[in-house]
């Protein structure tokens, strides 16, 4: 059987990738570029298949034969599992907690690919295992409570509360579409510890700045991780925004990259200053055929990871308690503001939070937008300052 500390000591092997093996079928997959995929193998009618359960460390040890049990348990019936988890097709007789989820989250989460992906991830993991296969109608408060406290166990309050919230949602749509009559989970909000909510952390000293600045122009990673670097401290954009950037958004005539933001449901435009369109020019000559501009290694119809620039950014040594990716956020506003002496709507307005003027009207993605221009290549060059210690 596999170990953690075999998994994550395993590296590509003369070019070539090869196979670590666990049990029951389970193995997983050292790529030559050193992506870690789990793979199981089973046998149905007489007919030997394989298919995939994830990557690691993003599907762990205990995830995957978790997921391989699963699979027994479905084969011991007579089912398919691949077919049984991309059967899509509305049955009227089934009413099991996990098939309303996959109902609910089909039809009503909207927004970036990663939220939908965590929203599903997160049901997967800590709810499906335990209640999927009971009928909504037969899940009492306790059930709910149960596994909320099996994730609260491990320490992950923010995640209980993700939790319940989800759990909530299927139900509402239950009652919605008349399979339940309530929902459930309302009166547990009280039953779980306060979730409290944490300040991003973030370095506002210019002299600090510009050190940072030098670190993470000096990295030698991966040519997405090195550009999106470079790019984030300019325009200081949410992280996922960044990451799931399309060449189709990026005006190089008018010199802008416009989107539409899920959380805050606005369309947003970001003025490219000549330091940042200059990256993005060097990029577009590298990947611009594809569709997003900092693709996934395993693929160009993939963004790059959630995580990648976090994982470099404390490779680089940077730790959590003193910069968080998010954290570029706090600095521009802070700077812009304290040093640049930047009229603070100005800077609410490029940072997409949801700005009224006197007559009370909200946000508009033109409003002000030469000034914007102005102020972005003004912080480029003073971030340029920075980083040459001036």
């Amino acid at each position: 059987m596999l170990t953690d500390r075999e998994l994550k000591a395993s590296k590509p092997k003369n070019n070539k990738s090869y196979k670590l093996y666990d049990q029951a079928g389970l193995h997983i997959i050292i790529h030559t570029n050193g992506g870690k995929y789990w793979r199981i193998d089973y046998k149905l009618d007489g007919k030997r298949k394989t298919t995939s359960l994830g990557t690691y460390p993003n599907v762990s040890l205990k995830d995957a034969r978790d997921k391989a049990i699963d699979f027994k348990r479905l084969i011991n019936l007579g089912i398919d599992p691949v077919i049984e988890k991309n059967s899509i097709k509305p049955n009227p007789n089934n009413n099991t907690f996990e098939f309303i989820a996959r109902e609910w989250g089909a039809k009503k989460i909207t927004g970036f690919e990663t939220t939908q992906h965590n929203y599903r991830r997160t049901l997967e993991r800590d709810a499906f295992p335990h209640i999927g296969h009971m009928a909504i109608k037969k899940i009492k408060p306790f059930d709910i409570l149960e596994i909320l406290q099996k994730v609260e166990a491990k320490g992950f309050h923010s995640a209980s509360h993700r939790l319940l919230f989800l759990c909530s949602n299927v139900f509402r749509y239950a009652v919605a579409t008349q399979k339940v009559d309530s929902d459930i989970c309302r009166d547990l909000k009280g039953a779980l510890t306060p979730h409290k909510v944490k300040n991003f952390v973030a370095i506002t000293n210019v002299k600090k700045v510009g050190a940072l600045l030098n670190i993470l122009d000096n990295y030698t990673g991966t040519y997405q991780v090195c550009a999106a670097f470079k790019l984030i401290p300019l325009l200081f954009v949410r992280p996922s925004e960044l990451r799931l950037a399309e060449w189709k958004q990026i005006d190089f005539n008018k010199n802008t990259w416009g989107y539409f933001i899920a959380k805050t449901k606005v369309n947003h435009i970001v003025p490219l200053s000549t330091q940042a369109l200059a990256i993005l020019k060097e990029l577009h000559q590298i990947n611009g055929q594809g569709r997003y501009v900092f693709p996934s290694r395993d693929g160009p119809d993939k963004p790059m990871g959630e995580n990648s620039m976090l994982t470099a950014m404390r490779r680089l040594g940077i730790s959590k308690e003193d910069m968080s990716i998010h954290g570029f956020r706090a600095m521009a506003r802070t700077i812009l503001d304290e040093e640049m002496d930047v009229p603070v709507h100005l800077i609410e307005h490029q940072l997409s939070h949801k700005v009224k003027d006197a007559n009370g009207t909200s946000y508009n993605r033109t409003k002000h937008l030469p000034k914007r221009q102005e102020m972005m290549q003004n912080w480029s060059d003073y971030l340029d300052n920075l980083k040459a210690g001036d």
